[in-house]
């Protein structure tokens, strides 16, 4: 089953992130095409696009991180050391799944391949 999903987890609190809005774009040279925008569930999940719809080539995610924080209660700078936090990669291979996730605090953030 391919297809893109991510899955954003909330390191200061410990939970998932849910609500945080994500656009996904795929990225051709010069050309830019969004392909959805749209908020994580209530796991912090989200599939961003279908296998039908995946191609080979770049994509980017962008994580409205900024707005989760600043809703969360918890004490953060303003403006907010990480606002959007965006991730540039390439999928090269349609059978497969592409998993994105996203480990968060307010003042930092590390992602992988995940499966």
């Amino acid at each position: 089953m391919s297809g893109l999903t991510t899955h954003i987890l909330d390191q200061a609190s410990g939970k998932p992130a849910a609500g945080v809005g994500v656009r996904v774009s795929r990225r051709d040279g010069e050309q830019t095409q969004w392909l959805a925008e749209l908020r994580t569930d209530a796991d912090g999940r989200a599939r961003l696009v279908a296998g039908e719809d995946l191609a080979v080539g770049g994509y980017r995610l962008e994580f409205a991180i900024g707005d989760h924080f600043k809703a969360s209660g918890l004490p953060v700078s303003d403006p907010p050391f990480l606002d959007v936090v965006v991730i540039d990669f390439a999928v090269s291979n349609l059978d497969q799944h592409w998993h994105v996730p996203l480990l968060v605090s307010p003042y930092g953030y590390s992602t992988y391949r995940g499966s």
